[in-house]
């Protein structure tokens, strides 16, 4: 009997991958460095898997705050909405375009089209993803705008697509590839290992409030309710969190 093959799902940062201060600017040098990694691991989908998710960055955090939506404040403006889906779409066609290069086995995965809230519960349906898993390819999927029962729209972040991929298709690793290099303390060191939030509230605080879809705040609250490792690390130690499993500051888990 062969081995399963492991999964990794991986994040990159809006903020790593675009300007953020400046309206629909992509950071063409970061993003090449992180595709170069990623085609260096050479996911084949027998010996590994990966489910690549990106952030919204410049693209969907601009467009998001003109438009007044975010993870918690809906719009019923089809238009607006389609706004910020559009500019989402652009930016993963630069992502997508940047693996095609590497000759990444790389498919869009939109989560408007797929996704919903039910309330507060999020729906990500997973079947297509794990198709595309078995077939060889890597989904790539990003922070969208999606349909929300009682609030017209509001915003998905990249984040949130993490954790619910993560826990439904029982991902074994799974990475956030940020400008830090990884969860920091009051001094600015690095904090190696976090197995609870308490033991970073004082120098994360309690609020979301960073952007549309929160900052390392949610990020680590999020990582600590899966069973998968988890990784917050910078962009120089993305080849070694897929070589190893493990970089920056290590989430929970099992591991």
């Amino acid at each position: 009997m062969t081995d399963a093959p492991t999964l990794t799902v991986l994040k990159l940062g809006g903020s790593l991958i675009t300007h953020k201060d400046e309206p629909e600017s992509v950071d063409e040098d970061s993003l090449a460095r992180a595709a170069d990694a990623v085609g260096a691991f050479r996911p084949d989908g027998r010996s590994n898997r990966l489910v690549v998710v990106h952030g919204g960055g410049s693209f969907g955090h601009h467009h998001a705050a003109e438009q007044g939506v975010s993870s918690t404040d809906g719009i019923a403006d089809a238009a607006g909405l389609a706004t910020v889906h559009r500019a989402m779409g652009e930016l993963n066609d630069v992502v997508m375009n940047a693996f095609h290069e590497r000759d990444l086995a790389a498919l869009p995965v939109r989560p408007l089209s797929v996704a919903y809230r039910d309330g507060e519960r999020l729906q990500f349906p997973a079947g297509a993803i794990e198709t595309m898993l078995a077939e060889g390819f890597v989904p790539v999927a990003y922070g969208d705008v999606v349909a929300h029962s009682g609030k017209g729209g509001t915003v998905l972040s990249g984040d949130e697509i993490v954790v619910s991929l993560a826990r439904s298709l029982g991902a074994d690793r799974v990475g956030l590839c940020s400008t830090v290099p990884g969860v920091l303390d009051a001094d600015g060191d690095v904090v190696s290992r976090v197995d609870s939030y308490g033991e970073v509230e004082r120098t994360l605080g309690t609020s979301d409030a960073t952007d549309v879809t929160g900052g390392m705040a949610g990020k680590v609250r999020r990582l600590l309710d899966l069973e998968a490792t988890a990784s917050v690390f910078g962009l120089d130690d993305l080849g070694t969190f897929l070589d190893t499993g493990t970089a920056g500051t290590v989430i929970g888990g099992s591991n």
